[in-house]
């Protein structure tokens, strides 16, 4: 009897207790579910917001007050501008994109005349640096300078080149301006236009607000040189000691790249040129650095380069060779004659090397343009 009883209740009583269990999993993946659900959509409705923008002054705000040295050292305030519109740059001369807008700010009329705004860039650095940067490329206008960012930080200015048009009240006439289009579309005579989000930090203008095509023409050539041209001579100090002069490598093929310390794409660049360097004997990889020797060497230590670095002083030989802008190349034949145009960044730099076809033994060098 006992034996009949456990056979006939207790397979029903597994049954009622897995039904249970199976009730209360389905309970419980139920409000998880939920509860997933509930997340998703949140982060739907987080996702669907626009990405966050340089927060510059607001228009009309009254532009803060601030005195900093000229580059003959003497004291200048923004009030002595007041009564006309200005332009203010924040600008840093080891940027490589300010460097390349240097030669637009040299065409910027300063007199205020047909509605056009009146430059006034402050930046950073040695006021050496600065004053050679300035001679070079016959910058005119007013060029003050501050010791770190303090002065940028007051008005939300965190990179370079960025600004503001004032007005001639002394308040914010713009939003803050991203780039060297953005702010040469500024120095234009026509009333800035305000936009709905701030600018994304490119440098592209927005559409119908491009730049006076006079601000485009440059005094200096900044668009570097041909292909086809002698590349210019140079002789510069090694970092580890010595000299080094490009006639010296007369018979090689050279891949000439112009660094900055400071300059992000060239941390990029510089481990692929050390590859390019021990995987292609054919072609000798030099670099042309400037400014801090140190600096220049303790990347290069830190990064294992082992192909020959020298240094310009400033950009007397970025002068020559026609672009200030870094990392920039060329690719230069055994002759000493430009086989490229400028390269400009990371990849077209690395490109460079594609063009060298070593010939096979008794045949004459092809080369690809």
């Amino acid at each position: 009897m006992t034996t009949l009883l456990f056979g006939t209740v207790l397979p029903w009583l597994l049954i009622a207790v897995l039904t249970w269990l199976w009730l209360q999993l389905v309970r419980q993946n139920g409000r998880i579910l939920l509860r997933l659900e509930a997340i998703e959509t949140r982060l739907g409705v987080r996702t669907a917001q626009p990405p966050a923008q340089p927060a510059g002054l607001s228009i009309a705000t009254l532009a803060p007050e601030f005195e900093l040295p000229d580059l003959s050292g003497r004291p200048r305030k923004l009030s002595e501008f007041r009564g006309r519109d200005i332009l203010l740059i924040f600008f840093n001369p080891g940027c490589g994109f300010c460097a390349k807008m240097a030669a637009d700010l040299a065409t910027l009329p300063l007199d205020g005349t047909d509605g056009r705004p009146v430059p006034v860039v402050v930046t950073t650095g040695v006021a050496d640096e600065n004053r050679e940067l300035v001679q070079a490329h016959g910058i005119r206008c007013t060029v003050l300078i501050q010791k770190q960012m303090e002065v940028a930080s007051q008005y939300r200015a965190q990179g370079t080149p960025m600004g503001y048009r004032i007005d001639a009240d002394g308040r914010i006439a713009s939003e803050l301006a991203v780039g060297a289009e953005r702010l040469l579309a500024l120095a234009s005579g026509k009333p800035p236009r305000r936009h709905a989000s701030h600018a994304s930090g490119n440098g592209s203008s927005h559409k119908g607000q491009q730049p006076d095509p006079s601000l485009a023409r440059s005094r200096l050539n900044r668009s570097g040189l041909r292909a086809g041209q002698t590349a210019p001579e140079f002789n510069l100090p090694r970092i580890n000691g010595g000299e080094l002069s490009l006639a010296d490598l007369r018979g090689e093929r050279v891949l000439l790249v112009f660094s900055d310390p400071d300059c992000g794409p060239c941390d990029e660049l510089a481990p692929q040129l050390q590859e390019l360097h021990l995987q292609r004997p054919d072609l000798q990889v030099l670099m042309i650095s400037r400014r801090d020797v140190d600096a220049t060497r303790a990347k290069a230590d830190s990064l294992g380069l082992t192909y020959p670095i020298m240094m310009q002083k400033q950009w007397e030989l970025s002068l020559k060779y026609g672009m200030f802008a870094t990392p920039i190349g060329y690719l230069i034949d055994e002759q000493g004659v430009l086989l490229s145009d400028v390269a400009v960044g990371v990849e077209p730099i690395m490109a460079l090397p594609s063009l060298c076809v070593v010939p096979p033994p008794d045949r004459q060098l092809v080369v690809a343009r």
